[in-house]
């Protein structure tokens, strides 16, 4: 593609530190070097060739490209530019700084359900942006639902990660298998024909997830998982939903329908009660206070009773004194408090290092493949270049031999050019006698008594056959194509 600029990316942007990383991609924060302006550069491994399963084909990349292009919404990441070299191609995206949504919410003390559809109708808001042009995400899953900012009162979402993402044309059907198990749609699991249906069952999942902490299909195993995807078994645990309202739950189980053609649409989830419910409890926050502070009075009413209860222990009883028993008790609160406080922070700690410990491990195999790869073509750059050694040191040697036949065959030609030059100077020697004795002898003769017979002819071809018998000893008839005697006529010039 023409926007894929062959250039250093370094010479325009300064990278920085690395931000996340998955498969086959690492996320690194950029600055621009012309505007200062901070970015997200995101390196994506290209695959080498057909037959390797490293790295992304680039037809994928070049689908990823062309819908962020296409999409410009205040909840969707924006694409600023595409650069690519021998290895990568990397896109240069607006820097979502605020982290991910659930991590955010997981720091809050608790969660209401009208703070809960302020995410989901921005979450609803993005996907209808993209449902409206015929673009189904096919991976909406917590990590690619992040923060812009999380910094301030009600932070944006930004919705990420678009290398899954692709265009329903009318009347063409699609089919594949991909997503994270947890979060994709049943048509997915049974190969059937999708459409943007499959990204309203994610939010469904989604939507669960935030309300209670809990992942509705995920199994002991990932076939599990797809099972238990493919027959909707799921439930609302008294445990987790025992104090979510029903339009909540009615809103879930609208998305999580087994049949697409009953599922929620986009425009249906926006208008749905539930959504619009919670949307006019917001705008009442005097009224919400007025119950939070009820809610702290019950409370409080209970801690009260908790100590009247235990007041009438029996006198010997080391809590004696009430005023005593009752500070005790708030110590013990306060106690508890603690630890769940101290639990929390441990459970976050261990995520963390879970987290770390999984990045680590990813990172580490994706190096190793690489160093896997250079030492492969390392290998194939050493048999090349022996195969080109030996080749140079036949060359050689038959270019010697060459040479020495080369010499063989000049010295065998001067040999036999002198050998030449001595026969010819005899030859010239010997006409040179021939001609003075035919000179010397009478033109007109009886030819010896033979009538009819010239004497000069007949010495002539005497001659001629002699030199030819001396020559074909000497030369092997080479010589003889070149030489023409015939004393006829010199003789009869005589």
């Amino acid at each position: 593609m023409d926007l894929f600029k062959q250039q250093n990316v370094e010479d325009f942007y300064e990278i920085g530190e690395e931000l996340g990383s998955g498969q086959f991609a690492i996320v690194k924060q950029c600055r621009e070097r012309s505007s200062g302006l901070e970015y997200a550069a995101k390196f994506i491994k290209k695959r080498q060739s057909m037959a390797s399963s490293r790295g992304v084909r680039r037809e994928e990349i070049e689908r990823e490209v062309t819908i962020l292009q296409r999409v410009q919404h205040p909840n969707i990441v924006t694409l600023h530019d595409v650069y690519e070299n021998r290895t990568d191609v990397v896109l240069i995206l607006e820097l979502v700084s605020g982290g991910e949504l659930f991590d955010f919410l997981a720091q809050k003390e608790s969660l209401s359900e009208e703070e809960a559809t302020q995410f989901i109708k921005q979450i609803l808001e993005g996907v209808n942006y993209l449902h409206t042009r015929k673009i189904a995400h096919f991976d909406l899953k917590p990590e690619n639902i992040m923060l812009l900012d999380k910094n301030v009162a009600l932070p944006r979402i930004k919705l990420i990660d678009f290398g899954l993402a692709h265009t329903i044309e009318a009347g063409v059907e699609f089919k594949n298998i991909f997503g994270t198990p947890e979060f994709v749609a049943p048509e997915i699991v049974n190969y059937e024909p999708l459409g943007l249906e499959a990204d309203m069952w994610s939010i469904g999942v989604i939507t669960y997830i935030l309300l209670s902490g809990a992942s509705p299909f995920l199994g002991e195993t990932k076939q599990d998982t797809l099972w238990n995807i493919s027959g909707v078994n799921y439930e609302f645990d008294e445990e987790f939903f025992g104090h979510t309202s029903d339009l909540a739950k009615k809103f879930i189980s609208q998305l999580l329908e087994k049949d697409k053609m009953k599922r929620l649409r986009i425009q249906d989830a926006l208008s749905h009660p539930w959504i619009k419910s919670n949307e006019l409890r917001e705008e009442n926050k005097a009224q919400e206070l007025k119950k939070g502070e009820r809610r702290q009075l019950k409370t409080k009413r209970l801690r009260e009773y908790t100590i009247k209860s235990h007041s009438s222990m029996p006198p010997n009883n080391t809590y004696v004194n009430f005023e005593r028993f009752a500070q005790v008790v708030e110590d013990i609160d306060q106690m508890e408090n603690s630890f769940s406080s101290l639990a929390a922070a441990h459970d976050s700690l261990q995520e963390d290092v879970d987290a770390l410990v999984s990045i680590y491990n990813e990172k580490e195999a994706w190096y190793k493949e690489e160093s896997e790869a250079v030492r492969h073509e390392l290998s194939q750059i050493r048999y090349e270049f022996r195969k080109v050694e030996a080749s140079k040191r036949s060359l050689q040697d038959d270019m010697q031999g060459f040479s020495c036949s080369l010499a063989a065959v000049s010295e065998r030609f001067q040999e036999r050019q002198g050998h030449f030059d001595a026969l010819r100077l005899e030859l010239s020697n010997e006409l040179k006698w021939v001609q003075e004795v035919v000179g010397s002898l009478p033109v007109d003769g009886g030819g010896g008594g033979y009538p009819n017979c010239s004497f000069t002819t007949v010495f002539n071809n005497d001659v001629n056959e002699a030199l030819k018998e001396l020559l074909n000893r000497s030369c092997g008839g080479e010589l003889l194509s070149g030489i023409n005697l015939d004393f006829t006529e010199t003789g009869q010039q005589r």
